[in-house]
């Protein structure tokens, strides 16, 4: 794919452009048996994927150092799905006390982890 199909949208391959969208391209996926972690799902890119992994029925584990902003945008996911299953749970990955922690805690839950993002 040239630049110019960057710039334009045109579509690859894989039947998606550079302007389709998380939800366009997980059309169709059912990931109600799935339990995803997503580090960094506090704001950006982590948030939209958290988001759209929710959409699609997955249990997400929202990760991040920041709980408090990990709630805001939890609250944000379940104003648009209700019906989301989210969690969060502290993570600071330049902290092995923290990963460890964080480790124990999803362990505690009892869930398969099936995705990490």
């Amino acid at each position: 794919m040239g630049f110019f199909s960057l710039l334009t949208g045109r579509r690859g391959t894989s039947g998606f452009g550079s302007g389709a969208t998380a939800e366009q391209v997980t059309e169709g996926v059912d990931a109600s048996n799935l339990t995803a972690i997503v580090t960094g799902g506090a704001s950006g890119i982590g948030e939209e994927t958290a988001r759209v992994l929710a959409l699609r029925g997955a249990h997400v584990i929202i990760a991040a150092r920041n709980t408090e902003a990990c709630n805001g945008a939890k609250k944000r996911i379940l104003e648009g799905n209700p019906s989301a299953r989210l969690d969060v749970l502290k993570l600071d990955l330049c902290s092995m006390k923290s990963i460890r922690a964080f480790a124990d805690s999803f362990h505690a839950m009892g869930l398969p982890l099936n995705l990490l993002m």
